[in-house]
């Protein structure tokens, strides 16, 4: 038995390798930790948060919330939705989420609209097997914070091992 292999077996092996990682659909951040956050006070949460497409959600300190065109998380954004409706909020450390500490939990508990995303180039449409918006939808939000310690709301949107990333940010004063 020979105590070396030649170069092409190497080469073979290695492509076996690559092949088998690109089926798999290999991420090496799917299983990095999501960095917790311990400080946020309910102070903080209060105000207009932005982002993609016109998404708006206001969020009161009395703990109720208006929402516009706000994404499903996770696998739930596949399908396309988007919500509008009345709701509440609060700030919780309960387990939830992707991490063990603070978290901001958002219920929609009175749709008042539902919209669809358009498709981005390239990618398919699949409406017609998609299941109808529900009337009242939670998000559980991660928090982090910016450069300037600013807290910052966000959530995996698509398959979550692939930590796509829907980033609400708060509207300047």
């Amino acid at each position: 038995m020979p105590l070396y292999t030649s170069g092409l077996v190497r080469v073979q092996r290695a492509m076996f390798v690559a092949c088998l990682l690109a089926l798999v659909g290999c991420n090496p951040h799917m299983y990095d930790s999501v960095p917790a956050l311990y400080d946020a006070k309910r102070s903080e949460v209060p105000g207009t948060w932005l982002c993609y497409d016109r998404t708006t959600v206001v969020l009161r300190p009395d703990g109720t919330a208006d929402i516009r065109l706000l994404d499903g998380q996770e696998f739930d954004f596949d399908h396309r939705w988007r919500l509008s409706g009345k709701g509440r909020w609060k700030l919780t450390d309960q387990r939830a989420g992707w991490n063990d500490g603070q978290h901001v939990r958002l219920s929609l508990t009175a749709r008042t609209g539902a919209a669809t995303r358009e498709p981005e180039p390239g990618e398919t449409s699949d409406a017609a097997d998609a299941p109808p918006p529900p009337r009242t939808y939670t998000w559980t939000f991660e928090l982090e914070r910016d450069d300037e310690d600013a807290l910052r709301l966000y959530f995996f949107f698509g398959d979550p091992d692939s930590r796509s990333t829907y980033v609400l940010v708060r509207q300047d004063a």
